[in-house]
Formats: C-alpha cells, structure tokens, sequence
C-alpha cells in the first residue's frame, strides 16, 4: 500500500495541472491581447480629415455683393447659362466639366487679383455667366422643372471630374460655334497652349446662324478702324489665313490688322470673314461665332448626336488631356495648408 500513495499522489498533482495551465495561459493571452491593442490604438496616426465639397464665392454683379455656393451647384447655374438646356445630355456633360475645371483654376489660385477681395469668380462674361436657382426660375418661367432636372443631372453625373494637362487643370475655353475648325490658340491669343490646337468640327454648320451678314456703312467703317478707303470698290486685301481657315492679317489701305482686332473693332461674330463694297455700305458675311479656341459647344451638341459620349467629346477638342478627380488637387492643397 506504501507504493501505490506516491503513484496516487502524482495523478492527481498531474489532473490538477492539466485544468490549471490552460486556463492560466487563457488568462495570460487576454491580458496580452489586451496591452497589444491598447499600444496599437495609441500609436495609430490619426484619421485624415475629410475635404467637403468647396464653396464658390462668387461677386453678384448685379447686387456688387459676395454669395457663396457649393461647388456642383455652381456649375449647375453655369452650365445653366452657358449652353442651351435642349442640347444632348452628353454635350451638357462636357459642358459641365469645362465650367468645373475652369472655376477650380480659380479656386487654388490663392493671389487672384481679377476679382474683388473675398471672391474667387464673377458672374459675367469676364469669367463665367451664372445665376443661381431663384433667377433661373424667374429667367425660365414653366419651363424652369425640365430645364433645371435635366442640367442638375447632367452635372452630377460628372461630379468632381475636371480636365487636366500634366496634373494640372487645363484652361478649358470654349466658344459657342466654330467655321468648321477650332483655333490655336497662339492664333488668337498671344500664348501657345498645347491643348488647345486647331481641330476640325464639321458638325457646326447645322447651327442657326452658322453664317451671318452685318453692313455697316463705309464712313462708320472707316472711322472704327481708322482707316480711308475713299470711293475704292476693294475694302482691303486678306494677307494671311489661320491654321482654322479664319483671318489672321488683313491690309485696308495703308494699315495691317489682324483679324482679331477686325472682330472686336467691327462686332463681328468671328474672325472668319469676307466682305464687300456695296454703294456706300461694307457688307460682312461672317461664318461661325466667338472665338473659335478650345471646345465648339455647337460642335460638341453634334457630336452627341452622332452617338458620342461627353468624354470623346472633351478628348476631341483638347489634345492630350485626362479626366481626373478635383477632390486630389483640394486633397493637395489642404495638406499643404495644414
């Protein structure tokens, strides 16, 4: 019997242990476990701060006050202004990103000194034409739901997206109706941009109005440009064309002008004209309108059309873009200023 004592001893000793280590190990990796997600949630860097959708101060020309609107909103009221609502949806796209990349241009330059102080943008011709919901209704009149559900749609649908050249957003001019081509743009403007390089647009000619006729009697021709042409038949002899097919220098009697200063000084639709001498009038035919640099909106409503979507679109008029995400470049300059 004293043998067996020791033997019984040590069975239990052991049937105690094998009850006794796993739950101390249990314990043990809990702790463990414990510390190591204490360390990891004190040592876990924090969360980036969302960028909100910007807002757009825009200075109201007519009230000569600031208001500000979200971002997609304003391009709404852009678009709104700038294109007709009954173009294809598509060409209303296109629209849409042009208008958006142009006012981000605005927005991330910090020393903008072609606006008043505190606004990023105006609301007339000199940058962007906009009016916001309450002076679309009163503009639109019943027509206001249609036209209104139709362009918000257009443009949430490209929601952040601008066009960009080297990472960067592009200036993304457009115009109302081309001859045919598009312009380049050192062929208007002094700058050579190379995005904005000369393209055909044949779908233009079926826009209303694609030519028009202006006279202008021969004294108040003479006197706008500062020229005398007397009783001569011939008005003045077209020396250069654009890569366009649009007039890039013109000489009247003793002066040379360019067919962009002919435009403005004339009010002529575009820089594609001809003209002759009629009695004691200068009758001036004029094929397309504006000035004929970046996207034809006309243009761009016939290509929609013909089956085209908003990105063909904007990749036909500038060369060698992306379609990138706005919010990276917001993202890039908040961290910057942070």
């Amino acid at each position: 019997m004293k043998s067996i004592k020791p033997i019984l001893i040590s069975a239990t000793l052991l049937i105690t242990l094998t009850f006794i280590i796993p739950s101390l190990l249990v314990l043990f990796s809990k702790d463990e476990k414990a510390v190591v997600q204490e360390e990891v949630k004190g040592d876990s860097p924090k969360e980036e701060a969302e960028v909100p959708e910007p807002d757009v101060a825009v200075f109201r020309d007519a009230s000569k006050e600031i208001e500000t609107f979200p971002l997609e909103e304003y391009v709404t009221g852009v678009v709104a202004m700038e294109m007709p609502a009954d173009f294809e949806v598509e060409a209303l796209k296109a629209q849409a990103l042009a208008a958006r990349t142009y006012v981000v241009n605005f927005l991330l330059q910090t020393d903008e000194k072609s606006v008043p102080e505190g606004a990023n943008i105006t609301d007339t011709v000199t940058h962007q034409v906009f009016k916001d919901r309450d002076e679309l209704k009163e503009l639109w009149g019943k027509d206001f739901d249609w036209k209104y559900k139709k362009i918000a749609e257009a443009v949430q649908a490209t929601k952040g997206e601008i066009l960009t050249y080297k990472d960067k957003p592009i200036t993304a001019s457009f115009f109302s109706t081309s001859n045919g081509y598009t312009e380049n743009a050192e062929e208007y403007w002094k700058d050579k941009i190379p995005y904005l390089k000369s393209v055909e647009s044949p779908w233009d000619s079926k826009a209303p109005n694609f030519e028009s006729v202006k006279k202008i009697p021969v004294k108040e021709f003479e006197k706008l440009l500062g020229v005398s042409i007397g009783s001569q038949k011939e008005v003045g002899k077209i020396t250069s064309k654009t890569s366009g097919n649009k007039v890039a220098t013109v000489q009247i009697a003793d002066k040379t002008f360019s067919g962009r200063e002919i435009r403005e000084k004339l009010d002529l639709r575009s820089t594609d004209f001809r003209w002759i001498r009629e009695g004691d009038s200068i009758t001036i035919t004029t094929k397309g309108y504006g000035h004929g640099v970046g996207m034809s909106q006309y243009g761009a409503n016939g290509m929609a059309q013909a089956g085209k979507n908003y990105r063909d679109i904007v990749k036909h008029y500038y060369h060698d873009i992306h379609i990138s995400e706005a919010n990276q470049l917001f993202d890039k300059q908040y961290a910057y200023n942070s």
